[in-house]
């Protein structure tokens, strides 16, 4: 695959619709590769020449959505000053739209070997690593619109999607804790009768146990 220019905004993996956009920021990187994996965990690398601003970028016409990548970047290695740059283990973008794995909290994780907090760790942390996942950020509205309430108007909720939903008796246990779940009928008549016309969701992050 090809490597084009690509821009420095927006960051992170952005699909147009024939290809993604790949946007990393670094002050002190050297060289940024990034890793494009495969369903079976083979690994593909491209080198992002093009930098603006400290912001490294390119486009692949080929990526399509559901494709999972990270990043391995190249730099000092010199902790005092915070730097601890290695090649070796894999980066989650921290611009990624979706997330895919867990850590399992493997020694190849971190930068030194346990008990060694002077040594160097160079072993591959990508078979232990989540990585991002490009999605497609187009979406068929089937007809909806926008309702455009007036500022004057609106009563907006704030609600924390698990709080909102985890033990309401009428949402499926399997969609408590989720968007499906403040999506559900029952949720949207509860507010619908308390005249709430928008809700603000509490900030919503991967969790990593």
């Amino acid at each position: 695959m090809e490597v084009w220019p690509g821009t420095a905004y927006p960051l992170g993996a952005t699909f147009d619709g024939t290809g993604t956009n790949f946007a990393l920021f670094s002050e002190h990187a050297e060289k940024v590769e990034l890793c494009l994996f495969d369903d079976d965990g083979g690994e593909a690398r491209f080198r992002l020449d093009e930098v603006d601003g400290y912001v490294w970028h390119g486009y692949i016409p080929q990526v399509q959505p559901g494709q999972k990548y990270g990043y391995r970047v190249h730099g000092p290695y010199d902790p005092d000053s915070g730097n601890r740059f290695n090649p070796n283990k894999l980066l989650l973008d921290p611009y990624a739209k979706a997330v895919h794995g867990q850590m399992d909290w493997d020694p190849a994780l971190f930068s030194y070997n346990l008990g060694e907090p002077d040594s160097v760790n160079n072993d591959d942390s990508a078979p232990h690593m989540m990585m991002g996942v490009v999605i497609n950020p187009f979406f068929d509205w089937d007809g909806d619109h926008n309702l455009r309430v007036p500022y004057h108007k609106s009563v907006i909720y704030e609600a924390h999607v698990k709080g909102l939903t985890q033990l309401h008796p009428e949402i499926p246990e399997e969609q408590r804790g989720t968007y499906a779940g403040v999506a559900h009928p029952s949720v949207i008549a509860h507010l619908q009768k308390l005249g709430i016309t928008a809700i603000e969701l509490m900030p919503v992050h991967q969790f990593v146990n």
